[in-house]
């Protein structure tokens, strides 16, 4: 039974099932390459209208041009993503990367973020 409850455990981690590790935005440095969820407060918003794929930039806890964690939703995907507020907290899921020393998620749909109650 114990064999049964380990490979059932392994399967639903595989298949992203089981619930991901929520972090600080300010924590999430410490996660590049891992899927997390990071939750944070708008401190600025800013789309590069004339940049090569339009990417808006999400500032989390302090503003540009040192943000703590940074979303970045390409212009492709801003439609799938939806209305992001402008102000207050939010949390987005995904894997953790790093662009010029800052640590990002990059968005992708509705799905990949949320407004913490």
């Amino acid at each position: 039974m114990r064999s049964m409850t380990l490979v059932l455990a392994l399967a639903l981690a595989s298949a992203g099932l089981v619930a991901q590790t929520t972090i600080t935005a300010t924590d999430g440095a410490k996660h590049i390459g891992e899927r997390m969820t990071v939750c944070g407060s708008i401190a600025g918003e800013h789309t590069a209208a004339s940049s090569r794929g339009t990417p808006t930039f999400i500032n989390l806890d302090r503003p540009y041009p040192n943000p703590v964690f940074t979303l970045l939703i390409w212009g492709d995907d801003r439609g799938k993503v939806g209305t992001v507020p402008e102000s207050g907290k939010i949390c987005a899921t995904g894997i953790i990367s790093e662009y010029r020393g800052s640590s990002e998620i990059v968005l992708h749909d509705e799905h990949s973020w949320y407004v913490p109650k």
